[in-house]
């Protein structure tokens, strides 16, 4: 009878997450050396080249590609029955509503990963704005609440906070166009924004006017989908967080004249007086997973 070491395959799914070895070692807690030989290992024992590795990273080959289907299934499966023995299985539907500014990008493999580990959580997401958010989260309309604020303070972020919640993690803000446009933007600047019921919209046009920076705005867009593809269009700058950033967009430089911007953080709303246990475990469970997710992606960014 053949089996699989969890430990080498926990190892391999981070490194086909992460696409690097150095990367992987911060979330499995092993050094970069004894990542990679825990990766040998598993090539010895399964006879197959899995990884391709290169000054870019690690690549997954095709046998790597076939073998992280059935590895996500098998730790899925084994943290499923170590919760369930522990008498704290994750049963039941959970409403999720999140800024569309979170990670754009990943979510969709994120949420794909959640589901893996946790088989019996049946996740329904709704992608909504900061500002509503907040406003809806006493109304019943989601059980939790995924939300970008701005930290104007700069300090250290409490990791809990009574009215704002669970910080997941926190992302620069840059002014940002399109690489064709980075040298020849002037002002009077012009911004692709999302609507006004964006709490980053309202902190962008307050910034600007009190700093006296003249600007118009040249596109109105439905969600950071639209601002992406109308600032690599070349329709003007926009304020976006890291992990919003994609190929073709350029941070603007420091010396252009556009005001200093905070960082955000990313937190889960803290929880309801009448909220089912259920819900509570469930979101102790998505502070875990998305704070560490983030934590990883922040140290190699």
């Amino acid at each position: 009878m053949r089996d699989f070491d969890l430990s080498q395959l926990r190892t391999f799914v981070a490194v086909a997450d992460l696409g690097s070895l150095a990367a992987a070692s911060s979330r499995v807690c092993l050094s970069q050396s004894a990542v990679s030989e825990q990766i040998r290992k598993l090539e010895d024992y399964t006879g197959t080249i899995l990884l391709s590795r290169s000054k870019r990273g690690a690549a997954l080959t095709p046998v790597g590609e076939r073998l992280l289907a059935h590895a996500r299934r098998l730790l899925a499966a084994s943290e499923a029955a170590f919760h369930d023995v522990q008498g704290r299985t994750l049963a039941g539907d959970l409403r999720l509503a999140i800024t569309d500014y979170y990670r754009p990008s990943a979510i969709a493999a994120l949420l794909k990963q959640l589901n893996d580990r946790y088989p019996h959580l049946r996740l329904h997401v709704t992608v909504m704005k900061s500002a509503l958010i907040r406003e809806r989260d006493s109304e019943g309309e989601f059980d939790v609440g995924l939300c970008m604020q701005i930290n104007p303070t700069q300090g250290v972020p409490a990791a809990f906070d009574s009215e704002r919640g669970w910080l997941i993690g926190q992302e620069n803000l840059s002014w940002v166009t399109s690489a064709d446009q980075a040298d020849t933007l002037s002002p009077p600047w012009p911004l692709v924004i999302l609507p006004a019921s964006c709490s980053l919209h309202q902190y962008i046009i307050g910034v600007l006017e009190s700093a006296q920076v003249p600007f118009v705005i040249a596109h109105t867009a439905s969600g950071v989908a639209g601002v992406q593809l109308a600032l690599t269009a070349g329709l003007g700058l926009s304020c976006l967080n890291a992990s919003a950033l994609c190929p073709g967009l350029v941070r603007l430089r420091d010396d252009v004249g556009l005001p200093t911007i905070p960082n955000v953080e990313f937190r889960i709303l803290p929880p309801r007086s009448t909220e089912p246990d259920f819900i509570t475990a469930a979101r102790e469970m998505l502070v875990h997973e998305l704070a560490g997710v983030l934590k990883t992606d922040a140290a190699h960014r």
